[in-house]
């Protein structure tokens, strides 16, 4: 692909009009159209102040930002497409409005050139099928706001030519974006990816293990997600993400392990939208300031003055320091242990101990700001307060739960991880283009292999299996890449 040549947009609109400015600030001649009379040229003329907002930012130099306004051309018709190398369609998802766009397309545009599709959640395939030369569709899918978001997918469907699938990666690095090669499949990569977060929470919330604000407090704090999923579902629209989940779901023949929860689809039929709404996982005012979401509150106590610590852990003695600790049960001090993918009924039964006085203590990621404690039913509130009080003593948040096996983080973690090594095993992408797409495309601290090797591979793997084992649930069935790396001992991102 040479220098310079000419890229098409087909729609307007806030992606459209983000794709027509990264390709003229990439160097592109660009040609914008949209259906509507006049809406390119308001569009047109929005971009341009964008990009004089930059040049006063020093991003681009004053010239740089006259020469990518320049670029821009706006067309009345598809057929004035027809110089176009590239053309990139972003119009609504509507599977016979694409197909009209790229028809006609077709009918004007050169042979060789190539006509991509910017859309989230439909198949390449189905867009490919209206069209007689469907070696040269492919799928170039940007993330919103697409000035800012630096990742863009490149969807090769089954007829797309490999060598379109390698000039759109090199367009994606001209326009600034970073191009991963996704194979045709429900959710593409970061929406197939994306489903693990948001839903396990929504699973542990559903079962009454936690309120949505503990389980974004934990995410955060522990485990350095920009936004917890309730709040990112809020975000983004309960419109938008129970839909995708939905469609993800149904599109690999529901697969336990991406389904969503009651409660999800309660609060779209309920208009609970999130913060478009003032309502949704959580409240917002007129000027869209949350209103913290409910915690239970635990009682008033005195620091635990005595603990029995069931595993010998320099960190768990950190977080009691204070306290005496010894290791024989004295039948009264409150009993400690950091279980991985165990609940604290499970501990207590394999380990014949009061489960009264037990309180589990999550270990597995930073402790350094918050500590989250489980118990099991019939516990002491007494002894849970008073093991809270002496974290707290010691400058730590505590987030006390119901007994859930893998308490909040362990078993979301696990779940990306599993999600991010079914995606290797069924060759949506490469093990290193997942990890990148994960990070670009949803902000993770890490993609979902570099999570599980993290966490440890076996560890992931040993928390699904007590998963899968306690609920009798196959929504935590391991993927099979991740179960012979953890046979095996091989980093999770292992090439198959």
């Amino acid at each position: 692909m040479a220098d310079g040549e000419t890229v098409g947009v087909v729609g307007a609109g806030t992606m459209g009009a983000g794709i027509a400015q990264v390709a003229a600030t990439g160097g592109h001649p660009v040609r914008l159209f949209d259906a509507a009379p006049g809406f390119a040229a308001k569009s047109a003329t929005a971009i341009a102040a964008r990009i004089d907002r930059l040049a006063e930012k020093g991003t681009l130099t004053a010239e740089a930002a006259a020469a990518a306004k320049a670029r821009i051309t706006v067309v009345d018709a598809l057929a004035d497409l027809a110089p176009c190398q590239v053309v990139v369609e972003a119009v609504v998802e509507d599977i016979a409005v694409k197909h009209a766009v790229f028809t006609t397309l077709e009918q004007h545009c050169a042979p060789d050139a190539i006509l991509a599709s910017n859309t989230s959640s439909i198949p390449i395939a189905r867009i490919a099928q209206a069209l007689r030369h469907r070696d040269r569709v492919a799928g170039m899918h940007f993330f919103n706001p697409v000035p800012v978001m630096r990742l863009v997918e490149i969807i090769s469907g089954p007829d797309t030519a490999p060598a379109v699938a390698d000039r759109l990666s090199v367009l994606g690095e001209r326009f600034g974006r970073v191009p991963v090669k996704v194979k045709d499949a429900p959710g593409f990569l970061v929406n197939l990816g994306g489903r693990s977060f948001t839903t396990e929470g929504l699973a542990i919330v559903q079962e009454g293990v936690a309120t949505p604000e503990q389980v974004d407090q934990v995410m955060r704090d522990c485990c350095h997600f920009r936004m917890g999923p309730f709040e990112l579902m809020d975000l983004t629209g309960i419109d938008v993400n129970h839909p995708v989940s939905e469609i993800v779901w149904q599109g690999y023949y529901c697969d336990p392990r991406l389904r969503t929860t009651p409660y999800h689809r309660s609060l779209r039929e309920a208009g609970r939208l999130g913060r478009k709404t003032g309502q949704g996982h959580f409240t917002y005012d007129d000027k869209g300031v949350r209103t913290p979401g409910a915690v239970p509150p635990l009682p008033d106590a005195a620091p635990a003055a005595r603990v029995v610590l069931l595993d010998v852990s320099a960190a768990l003695a950190d977080l009691m320091a204070g306290a005496d600790v010894v290791a024989r049960d004295d039948g009264e001090s409150p009993l400690l242990i950091a279980p991985v993918g165990e609940d604290c009924t499970a501990v207590a039964v394999r380990l014949g101990v009061d489960h009264r006085r037990l309180v589990a203590i999550d270990l597995a990621c930073d402790t350094s700001k918050r500590v989250t404690l489980m118990t099991a039913p019939g516990a002491d509130p007494a002894i849970l307060a008073a093991v809270a009080a002496r974290i707290g003593a010691n400058g730590r948040a505590v987030t006390a739960i119901k007994d859930s096996p893998g308490f909040i983080q362990q078993r979301m973690r696990a779940m990306i991880a599993n999600l991010g090594c079914e995606m290797a095993q069924i060759g949506i992408a490469d093990p290193a283009d997942i990890d990148t797409a994960m990070q670009l495309g949803l902000n993770y601290p890490q993609g979902p292999l570099a999570m599980a090797d993290a966490m440890g591979v076996a560890a992931v793997h040993a928390i699904l299996r007590q998963l899968q084992e306690a609920t009798g649930d196959d929504r935590y069935r391991p993927s099979q890449w991740l179960r012979r790396r953890a046979l095996l001992d091989l980093p999770a991102a292992t090439p198959a």
